[in-house]
């Protein structure tokens, strides 16, 4: 069932059943609480005497008493009088016996029925006909035992009816008319909020069906929460992709960095087998190349295991207080030996004072390391590395400098990413994920790493780790 429908069928049967159930309670809530004589009720009342009185074949004064005392005794809050046409009481239930002149009995009916509205008695003066003879009965009830509410619509033509039911079909109207105008804008609302999430759609290519709704309720509020899912789901199936092409560009250069080594090993290999070279000198040479791609295949093996623990979130470190100026004097007397011959001029600046810190000393050597590496790969035309470590109040900083080509800056904002790599033909060794897990670490540090380039003239990177 469609929710239009439901909303009407709710609206109709929500008013029939309010119409009986105020109609119920109504009558119910009268009885039980508004009790005492209607003023329809009271002229039966008095009729009903009347006859009784005028049923016996004769006029007795002790059946009379009799009728008027068992009406009396049947009704204890009302006074039966009965008199004759000049006024005078032939019997009273209150054993007063008034007479009443014509002027007593005009004052008595005097501002009808607005005496009835006020705390005064009512009185009904009934005729009655016996043996040819004029009688009245005068019937007397207090206030008090009138009902204390009553409500009377009297109708003399069926035209006038409209003076009643008119307002109250417009009454009745004026909330069927708002109810409806809510359901139709909920409704409405509704179906537009169900059509965008029927047209949603991942691709990037296609188009995407935002919801313009200012209201701040809560459906006002669901078609928010609805935009910000839809660029949300867009946003994380874009880097689902890209990290997807990023992984198959990382299969397609693994392969290559693997195929590439492997048929130089092979060669060489099957040179030494066969005894094909001249000398000792070019079979050490060929040695050496095997040894050389051997350590280039074992470093590739080593990053795809540093991206199998990064997806696996396995990176922990383990504090150690460490003299972390020693492990950088140590790593730059490596790369004095590393650099001989490659007129690679290495600039350290390292303070007297030694800096202690509490870090994981092998993976902080390895940022150290892997951000050298990256220099000389990529740098050494500029003929200089940089190291520099100094330390303030709160942090310890460390700088690498380079002065070779740099780094574009339409890349510099990606350098950080994973399987990134500035050098899209294949110019350079590794997978684009060595910088990637230098922040890793960095950030495990609660320290950050910077960098900024300024091609062939100098590239910076700064670690920043808090003391």
């Amino acid at each position: 069932m469609k929710l239009r429908t439901k909303l009407w069928l709710s609206l109709v049967i929500s008013a029939a059943l309010s119409m009986v159930l105020f109609g119920y309670t109504t009558v119910w809530i009268g009885k039980a609480a508004n009790k005492g004589y209607a003023l329809l009720e009271l002229n039966p009342l008095a009729q009903s005497v009347v006859d009784a009185v005028e049923e016996h074949p004769e006029f007795q004064l002790d059946a009379l008493k009799q009728t008027l005392d068992r009406a009396h005794a049947d009704h204890p809050a009302i006074r039966w009088v009965w008199l004759d046409d000049q006024g005078h009481s032939i019997y009273d239930t209150a054993g007063m016996n008034p007479t009443f002149t014509f002027h007593d009995l005009a004052m008595l009916m005097r501002k009808m029925p607005e005496r009835y509205l006020k705390d005064n008695e009512v009185p009904i003066l009934t005729p009655a006909t016996k043996n040819g003879q004029t009688y009245f009965l005068l019937m007397s009830v207090p206030a008090s035992a009138m009902k204390q509410g009553e409500v009377y619509f009297l109708i003399r033509k069926l035209s006038s009816l409209l003076t009643l039911v008119l307002p109250l079909i417009l009454s009745f109207s004026v909330p069927f008319v708002v109810a409806l105008w809510l359901f139709s804008t909920l409704n409405k609302r509704i179906r537009k909020l169900n059509l965008a999430l029927n047209q949603l759609n991942i691709q990037s290519d296609s188009p995407l069906v935002e919801l313009v709704d200012t209201s701040k309720d809560e459906l006002g509020q669901l078609s928010q929460h609805y935009n910000s899912m839809a660029h949300r789901i867009r946003s994380q199936f874009a880097e689902i992709q890209q990290f997807e092409n990023k992984r198959r560009l990382l299969l397609s250069n693994l392969s290559h960095d693997l195929r590439t080594p492997l048929t130089t090993m092979l060669g060489c290999a099957e040179m030494i087998r066969s005894g094909n070279y001249e000398d000792q000198k070019e079979l050490q040479t060929r040695a050496k190349i095997i040894l050389q791609r051997c350590r280039y295949m074992d470093k590739l093996l080593d990053q795809m295991l540093d991206i199998s623990r990064h997806d696996a979130g396995n990176l922990t470190i383990r504090l150690e207080n460490h003299n972390f100026s020693e492990i950088v004097r140590k790593i730059a007397a490596e790369y004095i030996m590393v650099l001989d011959g490659d007129q690679i001029h290495l600039d350290v600046e390292i303070p007297d004072e030694d800096i202690h810190l509490p870090i994981d000393a092998p993976l902080m050597e390895r940022v150290l390391r892997n951000i050298l590496d990256n220099a000389i790969r990529y740098g050494k035309d500029g003929r200089y590395l940089g190291i520099q470590l100094f330390a303030e109040e709160h942090a310890v900083n460390m700088i690498v400098r380079d002065k070779g080509k740099g780094i574009p800056p339409e890349h510099q904002a990606h350098i950080f990413e994973r399987f990134y790599r500035v050098d899209s033909g294949r110019q350079g060794e590794g997978l684009g994920i060595g910088l990637a897990i230098v922040k890793d670490i960095v950030e495990a540090h609660d320290g950050s790493i910077e960098m900024s380039s300024m091609p062939n003239v100098e590239t910076v990177f700064r670690i920043r780790v808090p003391r």
